[in-house]
């Protein structure tokens, strides 16, 4: 007898559907196989089903069973197959009576014992099975809450294969998972940590609400205990909630690459991925035999941060560059080619010298000059021109680091950093894909930033006495079409361009 249950895998962050055949021959033969391009896990599933479904009641057929997973040229890789093998094992031997698997999607792995375990990417594959058409996915109790943020499907958490039979047949229906929006609404927002902490620095907390409004990369440069980390660990608390399709795309990957944490079902804060210098080009950009998401694409919709830039090896940092340009990383491997998604802010920090004191008031620097001209070498001129802001962090004052005065708090930034997207996200809701100033491509900024003659009359004048290029030239108008949406300003007016060019002044102090 044959029986058809469907399931779902992943490639990258995309869902898809795989049809579970199992054909049950009435011989008494021993034999068991699984095709259609099974992975070592999926093929070990063998004796995971046979021990789960003789532990959960069920006497295992003593038949020839034939388990093909189609499309079989695709190849299929994980666990999360067991609970549709097995499934389809019972419906071929008739053990589940007449139960219509039609519109139904099924993952999860098994135990031995019978309970179904938790397994990665079951966001994707909800909304894979949702848009095949599918109207009920079950998933193992521990994804339910994922899955069930997917719209337009009933999702049914599964504990264990006896509870899962008794519902199929009608015996003792299971309540299906539904999802809180308001939870997630009320949680967005929550900080400990808090922009008042930081004392002095008023031109690097200027900075970052211009790169928070913008979603401009921004690089800080500065003597030791200046406070780089301290403020750039800050900056999620000004930037704007999570959207909740925003939440949907970051938690897919998350979910894929296995580090969303326990009991969380949708990310609610923008991530915050801070990697040691140590790390390969392989882990920030993703890879491996099956290719998992890198830094690049777990910081997608928030913001990765380098601390110590000249630390890290040069072709992790110059692996940034097409990411950044692009918004997407593409990983080719011989089983295939899989995409994942990279939209973030690059935050940098470094020091301007080995020993760190470089231009320290008080402080002696070890280094000589051409020791320190190669430590800042390190950081290549490809990818300074990606980085719209710059800025030199000076040493604090005993004055301002003993006084008692609070800075402005987060929530007061940020709602003029909301104010400023949502100025932004209607000027450019006609084009595709650009939500952000940071986001408008080279070229078109004269279509889509009004800047006024004498605007135009002061950038001349620089272009020339500073020597921008023409990628640094794009990068002004950027941060000065968003200090004018902090102004509430329809038009770039001299004054915005003005503070927009000494971002750009550290070029030449440091690398020419």
């Amino acid at each position: 007898m044959l029986t058809s249950v469907f399931s779902a895998g992943n490639s990258g962050v995309d869902g898809y559907i795989v049809t579970v055949e199992c054909n049950s021959l009435d011989i008494r033969l021993d034999k068991y196989e699984i095709v259609g391009l099974p992975d070592a896990a999926v093929k070990e599933a063998k004796e995971r089903v046979r021990t789960a479904c003789e532990n959960s009641g069920f006497q295992f057929p003593e038949s020839a069973i034939t388990v093909n997973l189609a499309p079989a040229d695709r190849k299929k890789e994980g666990s999360g197959f067991d609970l549709a093998i097995l499934l389809g094992i019972l419906g071929s031997n008739n053990y589940l009576g007449s139960v219509n698997f039609e519109g139904k999607c099924f993952v999860g792995e098994l135990s031995l014992s019978g309970e179904v375990r938790s397994i990665r990417g079951v966001l994707c594959m909800c909304a894979a099975a949702r848009d095949a058409g599918f109207k009920e996915f079950y998933a193992p109790e521990a994804n339910a809450a994922e899955a069930a943020s997917v719209e337009g499907i009933t999702v049914y958490g599964v504990s264990d294969v006896r509870s899962l039979a008794l519902h199929l047949c009608g015996k003792a229906p299971m309540k299906p998972t539904e999802c809180d929006r308001s939870l997630f609404e009320s949680d967005l927002g929550r900080f400990e940590l808090d922009f008042s902490d930081i004392k002095g620095q008023g031109m690097a907390k200027r900075a970052m609400e211009i790169a928070a409004a913008g979603g401009h990369n921004i690089l800080l440069i500065g003597p030791h205990v200046t406070g780089n980390s301290m403020i750039s660990k800050r900056l999620p608390s000004i930037l704007p909630p999570l959207t909740f399709e925003e939440a949907i795309e970051t938690t897919k990957i998350h979910s894929v690459a296995g580090i969303l944490p326990e009991k969380v079902s949708l990310l609610r804060t923008r991530p915050f991925r801070s990697p040691h210098h140590t790390m390969s080009s392989v882990s920030m950009v993703g890879g491996g035999a099956n290719p998992v998401p890198g830094e690049v694409s777990l910081a997608h919709n928030g913001v990765l941060f380098l601390d110590e830039l000249p630390e890290y090896n040069k072709n992790v940092t110059d692996a940034l560059r097409q990411p950044l340009e692009d918004g997407k990383v593409t990983i080719t491997r011989v089983n295939g080619r899989v995409t994942y998604p990279s939209t973030f802010m690059l935050i940098c920090a470094m020091n301007p010298c080995k020993c760190g004191y470089f231009g320290h008031p008080t402080e002696k620097c070890t280094c000589n000059p051409i020791s320190v001209k190669n430590y800042i070498s390190k950081v290549s001129g490809p990818l300074l021109d990606r980085i719209d802001i710059e800025i030199e962090m000076p040493s604090l004052s005993i004055d301002e680091m003993t006084s008692d005065v609070k800075g402005e708090s987060s929530a007061d930034i940020r709602e003029r950093v909301i104010r400023a997207r949502k100025i932004a996200a209607e000027r450019f809701k006609s084009m595709k894909g650009v939500y952000c100033n940071a986001q408008i491509r080279p070229g078109a900024s004269a279509e889509t930033v009004k800047i006024s003659e004498a605007s135009l009359d002061l950038l001349r004048k620089s272009f020339s006495a500073i020597g921008l290029s023409a990628r640094a030239y794009d990068r002004i108008i950027r941060v000065a079409r968003t200090i004018a949406d902090l102004d509430g300003s329809e038009t770039v007016e001299p004054p915005h361009v003005a503070e927009a060019i000494q971002y750009r002044s550290l070029d030449r102090k440091y690398w020419r």
